[in-house]
C-alpha cells in the first residue's frame, strides 16, 4: 500500500520587542512544548501555499502576517516525530512541510491562550553574543569535546562551528550548529526522536536551549540562518521596524537578529553611505536620555536602483 503524503505549512514569524527578536509560538493541545504555527495545505480549499499559511496563522493566533517569503521544504522521513499530525488520515502519512519566514513590525498581542511571543535566544542561548561570548558555550564545549574524542573530523567541525580554541564566530551558521548538537545527541529532540530519555545534565540542557515539538527547532534555526545572511544583502530589517524609528532602535534590532554587537559610529556611517534612511525632522522624546531624531526607510528606492543590505561593523573589544 502506498504511503500517503500530507503537505503541511510552518511559519517562523519574527518581530522586535524592547530590543529583542521575538518568535511567535503556539502550544498544541495536550503538549508541554511550544511549536511554530503550523497547519495542513488543502489543495481543494487553498489557492496558494501563502494564502493558506496566512489563514491558519490568523486562525491559530489571531495575528495577521505582513512580509512573507518561502523558506525551505522539509521532507526528511520521520521529521514529523513525534506528533506533527496535520490531518485525520492515516498515521502512516509522510509529512512534507513547507516553511515560511514572516516579518512583522511589532509583536502585537495575539489574545489567544495557546500562542505567545518568545525570544529566539530561549531556543538558542549560545547564539547571543551581544554581551560577549555566551556562558552557555562552556558546557557545550565540554560535551562536544567528549563526543569528538579521538575523532579529528568531529573536533574540527565543532571548533569551526562553535568558535572553539580561538576560531572566529560565524553568526550565519545557526542551522549547522543545531544539527551538530542533534548529531552529537546533545539536543533534547535527538533523544526524543530515538524514543529515549534525555541523557544530558540540567546545565547542558539549559545551555543547548528549549526544545520544540517535531522538528520545529530545526525550522527555526533555518529561518534564523536565512535572516542573518539576508541582513547583509537585502534591506529586510526595515520590515521589522515601524514607519518612524531612531537609529539606535534600528541598530538594536539588527543586533538582536545578528546576535552580535555593532560599532555605533561605523554602523551609522554605513547607513549614510547606503542612503537607506532619511531624517524626519522631529524627535522621539521617550528615549531615556537626549531626544533622538526619528528616521524613515526610503522604501521608494527599492524600485529605482539595486539596493543592498546593511553593513555589520562589529564592535571590537
Amino acid at each position: 500500500m502506498e504511503t500517503p503524503v500530507v503537505i503541511g505549512l510552518s511559519a517562523v514569524v519574527v518581530a522586535i520587542r524592547d530590543g529583542e527578536a521575538m518568535v511567535l509560538t503556539v502550544r498544541p493541545r495536550n503538549q508541554d512544548l511550544q511549536g511554530l504555527p503550523f497547519g495542513p495545505f488543502d489543495p481543494e480549499g487553498h489557492r496558494t501555499f501563502e494564502l493558506a499559511l496566512r489563514a491558519f496563522v490568523t486562525e491559530q493566533t489571531r495575528f495577521n502576517l505582513g512580509y512573507v517569503e518561502q523558506l525551505y521544504t522539509f521532507g526528511d522521513k520521520g521529521r514529523d516525530a513525534p506528533l506533527a499530525v496535520l490531518s485525520a488520515g492515516s498515521d502512516r502519512a509522510r509529512v512534507i512541510s513547507v516553511g515560511y519566514l514572516a516579518l512583522a513590525p511589532a509583536a502585537l498581542e495575539t489574545h489567544t491562550p495557546d500562542s505567545d511571543w518568545r525570544p529566539w535566544s530561549r531556543f538558542f542561548p549560545y547564539e547571543d553574543w551581544r554581551s560577549g561570548r555566551p556562558t552557555s558555550l562552556g558546557p557545550i564545549e565540554a560535551a562536544l569535546q567528549r563526543w569528538a574524542d579521538s575523532h579529528p573530523d568531529r573536533l574540527s567541525r565543532a571548533r569551526l562551528l562553535f568558535a572553539l580554541e580561538g576560531a572566529p564566530w560565524n553568526e550565519e551558521r545557526v542551522l549547522e550548529r543545531y544539527e551538530l548538537l542533534y548529531e552529537a545527541g546533545l539536543a533534547h529532540e535527538a533523544a526524543r526522536d530515538r524514543g529515549e530519555r534525555p541523557g544530558v545534565s540540567d546545565d547542558l540542557a539549559r545551555a543547548v536551549g528549549e526544545p520544540m515539538i517535531s522538528d520545529h527547532r530545526r525550522i527555526l534555526a533555518t529561518a534564523l540562518s536565512r535572516l542573518r545572511g539576508k541582513l547583509k544583502y537585502r534591506p529586510v530589517v526595515f520590515e521589522l521596524m515601524p514607519e518612524a524609528f531612531t537609529l539606535s532602535s534600528l541598530q538594536r534590532a539588527v543586533e538582536a537578529i545578528a546576535g552580535v554587537p555593532l560599532h555605533k559610529q561605523n554602523f551609522r556611517r554605513a547607513l549614510e553611505r547606503a542612503e537607506l534612511v532619511e531624517g524626519l525632522g522631529r524627535l522621539e522624546p521617550d528615549t531615556g536620555g537626549r531626544p533622538a531624531e526619528l528616521h524613515r526607510f526610503r522604501r521608494e528606492i527599492l524600485g529605482a536602483r539595486p539596493v543592498s543590505g546593511l553593513s555589520l561593523p562589529l564592535q571590537r573589544d
